[in-house]
């Protein structure tokens, strides 16, 4: 059995926003996200990119990072994508 990855996510939503999330399955969250199936938030923002990826060891660190990439400006998420973070 395959083990399964805990990644922290960015999508760039067709209205230009930032959506930040986490999954242990990245295909699968990304077509729940464009097929309306994923959070509120982005349902009506299809379709959505992914635009930056993290892999962590556990849920929680995953969990953690997204919570503190949610605090960041639009303008830290924009260098974190970048990668100048």
């Amino acid at each position: 059995m395959e083990e399964k990855q805990n990644i922290t996510y960015i999508l760039k939503c067709s209205d230009g926003t930032l959506y930040t999330g986490w999954t242990n399955n990245l295909e699968k969250r990304l077509k729940e996200h464009n097929a309306g199936q994923g959070a509120k938030y982005t349902r009506g923002r299809r379709p959505v990119k992914l635009v930056y990826t993290e892999i962590h060891d556990t849920k929680r660190e995953a969990m953690q990072r997204e919570s503190q990439i949610k605090k960041l400006t639009r303008k830290e998420k924009e260098a974190l994508i970048q990668g100048q973070a």
